[in-house]
């Protein structure tokens, strides 16, 4: 059994969805593990990780205005408004998605599928850079 660590940058300029499904493809096929489980692991409170379509980019455009609609920004009910109106909205988005994912692996690449495609979902305003560390564990 073997075991591969990385972290990868993410630029992001606003809310969004920024596919990065190439590069774990290629730090993965890197790692000599023909098959095993790799973990993505979204070291943020404000951002979060989702497997979605990246076929066609309306499904990323109505991702963010449902978001937008169950969450929206400045909404009186939070106190929390540190970072400003965007501040708890994009911590409860976090909740309701994910901060990991878990995908296997099978001969060198992920196995996701035809439309599947990896996605940091910035939740915040103001560009960010994003950390997300890749755990590769298998043969």
């Amino acid at each position: 059994m073997r075991q591969a660590q990385e972290t990868v940058t993410i630029a992001t300029e606003g809310p969004g969805l920024y596919e990065f499904t190439d590069a774990v493809a290629r730090w993965t096929a890197g790692q000599d593990i023909t098959t095993g489980l790799l973990t993505l692991f979204s070291r943020h409170t404000s951002a979060s990780l989702v497997i979605q379509e990246n076929a066609d980019p309306q499904v990323m455009d109505d991702l963010q205005r449902f978001f937008r609609r169950l969450v929206p920004n400045g909404d009186p009910l939070f106190q929390h408004t540190a970072e400003g109106p965007d501040d708890m909205p994009a911590h409860v988005k976090s909740a309701l998605t994910a901060t990991s994912l878990n995908v296997p692996v099978g001969k060198g690449k992920p196995l996701l599928g035809t439309w599947q495609g990896i996605y940091l979902f910035e939740h915040r305003t103001q560009p960010h850079r994003r950390q997300v560390t890749l755990h590769l564990v298998g043969e």
